[in-house]
């Protein structure tokens, strides 16, 4: 006959001085289920962090940019990711420094000039939908916003020959041509490339209506 008992190890816990005796099941539970947490640092608001936060991609909007600014397919630009990767800061701060220099004492046609966006967007997509296009509003609303880059650019031009009644006409329909291509251009897909000109030409008109609102005629 075998007999005899069998009996867990006891393990001693020092809590607070004091040694108490705990079986190897419970010390292993205590270990699982009850062990402290490390604590998750704060992430500090601040740099990279303060733009992660507000969804804010400077290195994306700075490529979009360069997109607009320069359309030339030879140039090697994906220039499609400012149609179909549309964000919101970016255009929203082209169409405010837009308003800025257009000021001229009235803070009035800041808000107007957002309007005009805004709306002016939405008459271009809904064409763009009749036409057969597949473009979503936001799209629209990004292209449109970045593409007033080049009218920013022949700003100061314009400051420098405006006395000069037949160069400044001449950079102005530039600058209206080069922002239009460079709307048209992104939002134009190949769905309806035959009905091109039907959507350049409500392009070309919002784009002169931008350029009014910043020479005050």
């Amino acid at each position: 006959d075998l007999s005899g008992s069998i009996t867990a190890p006891d393990v001693k816990l020092n809590l607070g001085g004091e040694f108490i005796k705990e079986s190897t099941a419970t010390t292993f539970l205590r270990l699982v289920f009850f062990k402290k947490k490390k604590k998750k640092k704060a992430t500090p608001v601040g740099g990279d962090y303060f733009w992660e936060e507000l969804d804010i991609d400077l290195k994306d909007i700075y490529y979009k940019i360069r997109c607009v600014l320069m359309p030339m397919p030879s140039l090697g630009f994906n220039r499609q990711v400012v149609r179909d990767n549309p964000d919101f800061w970016g255009p929203l701060a082209v169409v405010l420094f837009f308003s800025m220099i257009s000021l001229y004492g009235q803070f009035k046609v800041v808000s107007w000039i957002i309007t005009i966006w805004i709306f002016g967007s939405l008459t271009i997509f809904l064409l763009a939908r009749v036409l057969g296009g597949e473009v979503a509003y936001g799209q629209v609303l990004g292209v449109i916003g970045y593409s007033l880059l080049p009218l920013i650019v022949i700003a100061p031009v314009l400051l420098v020959v405006g006395s000069f009644d037949v160069v400044s006409t001449l950079i102005k329909l530039f600058g209206v041509f080069w922002a239009a291509y460079s709307a048209a251009s992104l939002l134009v897909g190949e769905e309806f490339k035959t009905k091109k000109p039907l959507l350049i030409y409500p392009i070309f008109l919002l784009y002169i209506y931008f350029l009014s609102l910043y020479t005050g005629v």
